[in-house]
């Protein structure tokens, strides 16, 4: 069970990110490291990814709780995963977001993943076990990025779905839009129905056009929370009729309010842990 206990003192954590040469397309990773391991409870907001949190913790290592449910390990969350809470006695730890053009390709469920969140091995088998031994036994974080990489890449051929290149083209344009477009627009875009585009859509991402539209908004209105703007400035800015739309949007995706989004850690560390392509 987790205790609930203040976050942890990030002074104290070590966070490495890959160089940049060596990211992937459409996934992004970060390790961290606590130099002093503590038990901590922490929300983690929703974001628009598949998020992999692997527990590389030599002592009792991570504990989540989601859906009213609590268990230990490594774990992934699909999109719009709800309420969740990480902690825990972490000592280390390497999170993976994968896009959910990239999650199609290496986990070939990132549909059936959505509103989930599901042990590591539910996903990998019996890969989760080894692939958690491989990364914990590594010498330096540039070893387990490189590790990591290599297992994703070689799931693809196994595990890959096909993902249209009308439904990732929606995609990349919502993301890049920030969550400010028009799906009927987006349709026409393609040269389909808004019908197709819903159906397909749904099918390989997990979720409607418009839903991953407002998730993209939310977390582009999340990050500037985080960065101390007032909640009525980031509803003007990102596209909400007004500051009780944004707040509404906030608990739907995460539970929390607006204030403990800005403070959630795995926010106030972004730019540092998850820096801007």
């Amino acid at each position: 069970m987790l205790e609930t206990v203040p976050s942890p003192d990030w002074a104290r954590v070590d966070i490495a990110v890959p160089r940049p040469a060596d990211r992937l397309p459409g996934i992004s990773m970060a390790g961290f490291h606590q130099r002093v391991p503590a038990v901590a409870d922490i929300a983690m907001v929703a974001h628009p990814s598949v998020t992999l949190l692997i527990d590389l913790s030599e002592t009792d290592g991570l504990a989540y709780r989601a859906h009213g449910r609590r268990r230990r390990g490594s774990f992934v969350a699909g999109l719009l995963p709800g309420d969740v809470r990480t902690g825990g006695r972490v000592g280390a730890c390497l999170q993976i977001r994968l896009g959910p053009v990239a999650a199609a390709a290496v986990l070939g469920e990132a549909a059936e993943l959505t509103g989930t969140v599901v042990p590591l091995e539910d996903v990998w088998g019996r890969d989760a076990a080894r692939a958690e031994d491989r990364l914990r036994a590594a010498a330096s974080w540039d070893e387990r990025f490189a590790i990591a990489a290599g297992l994703l890449l070689r799931r693809r051929p196994d595990a890959g779905r096909r993902v249209d290149p009308e439904v990732a083209h929606v995609w990349r344009r919502a993301f890049a839009g920030r969550g400010r477009v028009r799906v009927d627009g987006l349709a026409d875009e393609v040269g389909w129905t808004r019908k197709r585009l819903w159906s397909r859509f749904r099918a390989q991402l997990g979720t409607t056009p418009k839903r991953a539209a407002q998730l993209v908004r939310f977390d582009h209105a999340a990050h500037l929370l985080a960065a101390g703007h007032p909640a009525a400035d980031v509803a003007a800015r990102s596209g909400y009729v007004d500051q009780s739309h944004l707040n509404r949007e906030v608990r739907t995706f995460s539970g929390l309010t607006p204030a403990a989004v800005a403070a959630a850690p795995w926010l106030a560390i972004d730019d540092v842990a998850w820096p801007a392509p």
